[in-house]
């Protein structure tokens, strides 16, 4: 099975992974968003989380799998587990209202992880691989197994641990190259050692899943391929652990663009592609850098007089694919103040979107005081002011108003009124200039302590009326938030992200005094790994 059929697993591990990255933690509604719009992608495989980790991982799990993982074409719900019964058994219970509940349960067999952290000897983790496939076996039927470390292992010693899980039941190997060590032929080696020597082998899928600390985890992913894997394990962007993950959009478009070179292919809605990397900038606040491959803003400009000439002439002379495909489109959308409803809610459906009646009347009023300070607006537009929608309600601090004097001669003054916890402030407050100003103000009508570690501005689209977007992070003793703001006045989209970054703030406060309740585990055996 490894080795004959031609169609590639994606599994979309963005929001276990790809959370992992520092800062880019997402709460529960952001994590629903994005399983949905990862079923609008149509992976095949979304792994949800770690539901053992906190309270809200395991809400976060339960609801999408009751929720995306009950569609009508319905993804494969993973939730991951260490090789420990409470792991396990929570996983299980996270993912009993999905479709197609997966459990990914995972131990290291690398000499360094065995010896230095897990204190295990090669024969005791054989045998906890054993008891927690079989176990996890017992409560789903889709089992997935993972040598964490796999590149850095004996691969005769690998070789026993992935038998061992097959013999147990696990019905996906996955060989993750933990810690961005392999380079592409090392990666074929090993698949193709692991496939044609372990009884049994043929008949399960193989994964692989590559993090990118030498710049190589998607040549690794599709080395893999080309030895046999059939899954391959990735997030939007690339996002994750420390370099991060291979780039689900990279892996995807190379099969497609060099299909007659690898002769495989993937389930995926290509033309969703940019707008789930979108959605992912937005909600983690992690930017795509603009050069980044098929999803960055110059993946399609061409400076160059020669290219232009060339593109002019004929598109495939400079480009092997052409932005459609990946859902950016070549035309502009002409809204503004004077379209309806039903138009805004036209194009809102062509994008992707279904509102209901309350969520559309919601967002045409945002739709019509922006278009009365653009002459247009573009969809770039209309997906900043979905990301918008429904987020109020939630937050303890909400600007009402704001005001910004200064210049050469004047000190910077902002006068900010704002809602907290339903009851109007106001407040006036000087700064060192007009941001410094407001988030001066607001830090003290807020009492905040919170530091500001960043703070960056993006013009969303051209014109001098273009909508900014202003992204923040803040550091509120250790715990990091990322707010992010649009407006076409800079000064006020920098008050709402710097509002949205304490709104979240305040949500992780809350959620670590919860986690502080939870008892830690007794034995450095079962304490939380770092997974592949």
């Amino acid at each position: 099975m490894a080795g004959e059929n031609s169609m590639v697993k994606i599994f979309d591990t963005t929001l276990r992974d790809g959370e992992q990255s520092p800062g880019a933690s997402m709460q529960r509604e952001e994590k629903l968003q994005v399983a949905r719009q990862l079923a609008r992608l149509n992976v095949d495989v979304i792994e949800a989380g770690f539901p053992v980790a906190s309270p809200d991982d395991f809400e976060a799990v339960s609801q999408i799998a009751a929720e995306v993982g009950n569609l009508s074409d319905p993804p494969v719900i993973c939730a991951l587990a260490r090789a420990t019964d409470k792991d396990i058994l929570e996983a299980a219970r996270s993912v009993k209202n999905a479709c197609l509940p997966r459990i990914h349960t995972f131990i290291a067999t690398s000499p360094v992880h065995m010896d230095k952290k897990l204190r295990m000897g090669p024969e005791e983790v054989l045998l906890t691989i054993d008891r927690a496939v079989t176990l996890a076996r017992k409560n789903v039927r889709d089992v997935e197994f993972s040598a964490e470390d796999a590149f850095r292992s004996d691969r005769t010693f690998l070789a026993r641990a992935v038998r061992t899980a097959i013999e147990a039941g696990a019905t996906t190997i996955n060989i993750p190259d933990t810690v961005g060590y392999a380079v592409p032929d090392a990666v074929k080696d090993l698949f193709r050692f692991l496939i044609d020597t372990i009884p049994g082998a043929k008949n399960i899928v193989f994964s692989c899943h590559c993090h990118d600390d030498l710049g190589l985890s998607v040549a690794n992913s599709l080395a893999a391929l080309e030895a046999g894997a059939r899954q391959v394990e990735c997030t939007v962007n690339g996002i994750g652990e420390r370099a991060g993950n291979a780039a689900l959009e990279e892996i995807v478009m190379a099969l497609r663009v060099r299909k007659p070179w690898f002769n495989l292919e993937t389930r995926i809605r290509s033309e969703e592609i940019f707008r789930t990397s979108r959605l992912i900038s937005s909600v983690t606040g992690m930017i795509v850098q603009p050069n980044k491959a098929i999803v960055g803003e110059n993946a399609f400009a061409h400076e160059s007089g020669i290219h232009q000439d060339g593109l002019l002439k004929a598109k495939d002379t400079y480009e092997i694919l052409v932005p459609e495909q990946v859902g950016v489109l070549g035309g502009r959308l002409v809204l503004g103040k004077h379209s309806g409803r039903h138009a805004l809610n036209d194009r809102l459906k062509a994008m992707g979107y279904s509102l209901s009646p309350e969520e559309l009347e919601r967002v045409f009023s945002r739709f019509k005081k922006l278009a009365d300070q653009k002459k247009e607006l573009y969809e770039e537009d209309l997906e900043v002011l979905l990301t918008e929608e429904g987020s109020q309600s939630q937050d303890r601090f909400v600007l009402k108003r704001l005001h910004v004097s200064g210049g050469t001669e004047i000190p910077p003054t902002a006068t900010v009124v704002l809602e907290r916890d339903g009851v109007e402030h106001r407040m006036a407050g000087l700064g060192d200039g007009p941001v410094d100003a407001i988030y001066r103000t607001v830090s003290k009508m807020t009492g905040t302590d919170a530091r500001l570690v960043s703070y960056s501005v993006k013009a969303i689209t051209g014109g001098t009326d273009a909508l900014g977007e202003v992204t923040v992070r803040i550091d509120g003793n250790g715990l990091l938030s990322i707010g992010q703001g649009a407006d076409t006045d800079i000064l006020v989209a920098s008050a709402k992200a710097y509002l949205a970054a304490l709104n979240r703030l305040e949500r992780k406060k809350t959620k670590a005094g919860r986690l502080s309740s939870i008892s830690s585990f007794d034995s450095e055996k079962t304490e939380i790994q770092e997974t592949s």
